[in-house]
């Protein structure tokens, strides 16, 4: 059909430029506006995330409903590298012809919804409480510290680096963590990592580490208009050595994070995914005007978050 139009164009601008005082250039003019439409039917929309579809990679109508989540979701994992080439398991795509591509071009919104699973979890694995509770006083610091480590779902790890070009420097990395379930808080901090990744290599070499959290991550300081260096936003750093968790403690290290992270069930297993924890040497809180509390930690063991 696109390359009906785009030839029909360029004829027009032929028979234009002998039988007609019209300049062929005009018509020229519509022939590449019509190729650059051509061009735009080669793409798909997906969330607002959009990728090449060549002639083998066809969604074909009605298959996509009978994919699993567990099917697709490890697809998007496997190689950074081809994150988007590698967005359907192979059960979805198959080689098209006419058939295929229109079967692309008039899927209906029920199959776009299908599709935007491949981008998102179901949400309801995650055990969320039905309001977040409001953040203790700020003169209870030792429950604070307590409330910001198990409300955050990420923080700010800073270990010292092996990289050549920084080596000994501090560097600085974004991990998923939790503290233990919602309905269970313990207070210390566990994490799921990869040997892949540069700061676990950065552990095995010394592992010492800071980790801070920032009120700023919830709805509290958005809501105060306080801004996320304004001390009355409260920020927590944990110091202390990272370790591998033990076998007598890897079940509930599991729950704790999948149940807040439950995507993480799904990282490809070649990556060699194990879980670590923090063991803690200080607790650091600004979450006031006038200084910084240190929270011994008797007192943040002994706190309950809420």
């Amino acid at each position: 059909m696109c390359k009906q139009t785009q030839k029909s164009y360029i004829r027009l601008g032929a028979a234009a430029s002998k039988n007609t005082s019209l300049m062929p250039s005009h018509y020229f003019s519509l022939a590449l506006f019509a190729t650059s439409l051509c061009l735009c039917e080669n793409y798909t929309l997906r969330n607002s995330v959009s990728w090449a579809v060549t002639s083998n990679d066809v969604v074909v109508e009605g298959e996509l409903d009978t994919v699993s989540d567990e099917e697709v979701a490890p697809a998007l994992l496997v190689d950074n590298v081809g994150l988007w080439k590698q967005a359907y398991p192979p059960s979805v795509l198959r080689d098209g012809g006419e058939n295929a591509k229109e079967t692309v071009q008039n899927k209906d919104a029920a199959h776009v919804s299908s599709a935007s699973r491949v981008f998102s979890y179901r949400m309801e694995e995650v055990k969320v409480p039905a309001s977040n509770p409001s953040p203790p006083p700020h003169q209870e610091t030792a429950r604070t510290a307590r409330y910001i480590a198990h409300s955050s779902y990420w923080g700010h790890l800073a270990t010292i680096s092996t990289q050549d070009k920084i080596k000994g420097l501090p560097f600085g990395n974004i991990f998923s963590v939790s503290d233990g379930p919602m309905d269970n808080s313990t207070g210390v901090i566990y994490f799921y990592v990869t040997p892949m990744d540069y700061t676990v290599t950065d552990l095995r070499n010394f592992p010492y580490a800071s980790l801070t959290f920032s009120e700023a991550e919830g709805d509290f300081c958005r809501n105060m208009v306080y801004d996320p260096e304004d001390p009355r936003c409260a920020r927590l750093t944990l110091t202390g050595k990272m370790v591998d968790v033990g076998e007598d403690e890897l079940e509930f290290a599991q729950e704790a994070m999948f149940s807040r992270h439950p995507a993480m069930k799904k990282w490809p297993p070649g990556h060699e995914w194990f879980f670590m924890k923090l063991q803690l040497t200080q607790v650091w809180l600004q979450d006031w005007i006038g200084g910084v509390s240190l929270i011994p930690l008797e007192e943040y063991f002994k706190a309950t978050p809420y």
